[in-house]
């Protein structure tokens, strides 16, 4: 099982080049980081905070294209990924752009996680209609992929058009994984199933009822349901979540890391790995 690690990182704490330093020196595989642009004051509050994150990350979370290219610049091995960007509030050509340079100039180490957001009011700041989220975010998928991957591009749906343009730099991975995050809903398995590369159940619930599920959208869409990642994300780990990720046939699982001060998140990511340590040597 390779193990990844997340943490809403802020403008008071431990700078992202030195966590993706400290991760890759540690043998992860992997650092996420979230996104939220800003949070409305009129809807301020997460309907249930994620175990290890504090509200005033919400408020205060980086860019995290900008910070991964940050990471990007002192590693040479680590993944870099978002978990999750909110991909229907986001310009399809600034995007593609933004994770295509990001794609190229880290030799190929992107994973675009995406989210469709639960912040109606933070949503309808950027023009987006939060009811038609996941079909903006679809298109704004396909129209990425057709920008990543044609020469010259073009896309053209209900809510992006994208006439034949010429679109450089081009990722260096055939194919820039898109993982969905979410709950064990319908839409979520959908959403996968159409467009998606992999799922990113967040702290990894539902996964024993949910996988039968997506396997069967997956192969009722005519695709492989094994070449699907399964991605639990946002983890706070124990060893007996380890097992039961395990036992379910999991080989990637994302733990988080509380944001704050560096002592703090160094120090969960030394526990965290001297619980894989342990987990593995009792496996």
């Amino acid at each position: 099982m390779e193990f990844s690690v997340t943490a809403f990182l802020t403008d008071q704490g431990l700078s992202p080049a030195r966590l993706a330093v400290e991760a890759e020196a540690r043998g992860f595989a992997a650092l996420y980081l979230p996104e939220h642009t800003h949070l409305p004051v009129r809807n301020a509050a997460p309907p249930g905070l994620v175990e290890g994150v504090a509200a005033e990350d919400y408020r205060r979370s980086l860019d995290p294209m900008v910070a991964l290219a940050m990471a990007a610049s002192v590693t040479s091995v680590i993944r870099l990924g978002t978990g999750v960007l909110l991909v229907a509030q986001h310009d399809p050509f600034v995007l593609a752009k933004q994770v295509a340079t990001l794609d190229h100039l880290s030799g190929g180490r992107l994973d675009l996680g995406i989210g469709f957001g639960w912040n109606r009011a933070e949503a309808e700041d950027h023009g987006v209609d939060f009811d038609r989220r996941r079909d903006i975010a679809r298109e704004h998928v396909g129209a990425l992929r057709a920008l990543w991957t044609q020469d010259p591009a073009e896309y053209h749906g209900e809510h992006v058009d994208v006439p034949a343009c010429w679109a450089w730099p081009k990722p260096v991975q055939d194919r820039v994984p898109v993982l969905v995050g979410g709950g064990a809903h319908d839409s979520v398995f959908a959403a996968i199933a159409a467009y998606g590369d992999g799922w990113m159940p967040i702290g990894g619930a539902g996964l024993g009822e949910g996988l039968p599920r997506l396997r069967t959208a997956v192969e009722s869409a005519g695709r492989d349901p094994d070449a699907v990642r399964v991605v639990p994300f946002g983890t706070v780990p124990t060893e007996g979540k380890l097992s039961h990720f395990a036992s379910l046939g999991i080989n990637e699982v994302v733990l988080r890391l509380p944001s704050g001060p560096a002592d703090a998140t160094l120090g969960a990511l030394d526990d965290h790995r001297a619980l894989i340590d342990r987990w593995n040597g009792k496996a």
